[in-house]
C-alpha cells in the first residue's frame, strides 16, 4: 500500500463522516451524503480501498467515536435499526469499484453505482424489516423515499468520477 493510497483512502473516510452530518431527517432513516461518497470512493479509488474506506468508517463509529449521521457513534447504533445500511456500505464501494474497473465508460459506471445503492437498500431494508418486524413497512419507509434523491447523487458520483478520472 501506498503513501497515496493511505492519503486517498483516508479522504474518502472523511469525506463519509462529514457526508453523514449532512443530514435531512424524515422518520427512522435520515437523507444523508453518505451514499454519495461510497459510491464515489468505489468509482475512484476502485474496489480494494474504497472498501477500506468504509471499513475504517465503519470501524470509527464502530469503536463510538461520533461519526454516523447527527454526531452518533458506537457499535449499538450499527446494530440499531439503521445498522444494515451502514454495514452495506463497504460491500457497496467494493461492488461499484469492481464493476467500475471492467472498463470506465459512463454507462458502466452509472450500472456499478445502481448496484452498489442496491447492496446499500437490501442491507438497509433487511435490518430495519428485522428491528420492526415488518418488511413491508420497512421497505415504505427505509428504501421508497430514498430511491429519486440516491439516484441523483449516483448521477452526480459518476459525473464527478468521470471527470476526476480525466485528470
Amino acid at each position: 500500500m501506498t503513501t497515496r493510497d493511505i492519503t486517498y483512502t483516508a479522504i474518502f473516510t472523511a469525506l463519509t463522516i462529514v457526508g453523514a452530518q449532512i443530514a435531512i431527517p424524515i422518520g427512522q432513516v435520515p437523507i444523508t451524503f453518505q451514499i454519495f461518497f461510497v459510491l464515489l470512493g468505489g468509482l475512484v479509488l476502485g474496489a480494494r480501498l474504497g472498501f477500506l474506506s468504509q471499513a475504517l468508517y465503519l470501524l470509527m463509529g464502530a469503536i463510538g467515536l461520533p461519526v454516523f449521521a447527527g454526531l452518533t457513534g458506537g457499535f449499538a447504533y450499527i446494530y440499531g435499526p439503521t445498522g444494515g445500511y451502514l454495514i452495506a456500505f463497504p460491500v457497496a464501494a467494493f461492488l461499484v469499484g469492481w464493476i467500475s474497473k471492467k472498463g470506465s465508460s459512463t454507462l458502466l459506471n452509472s450500472i456499478a453505482s445502481l448496484a452498489g445503492i442496491a447492496v446499500i437498500y437490501i442491507f438497509g431494508w433487511l435490518r430495519l424489516g428485522l428491528f420492526m418486524n415488518d418488511f413491508k413497512k420497512a421497505f415504505i419507509i427505509g428504501v421508497v423515499p430514498f430511491i429519486l434523491i440516491d439516484l441523483i447523487k449516483a448521477g452526480v458520483a459518476v459525473t464527478a468520477a468521470n471527470k476526476l478520472k480525466k485528470q
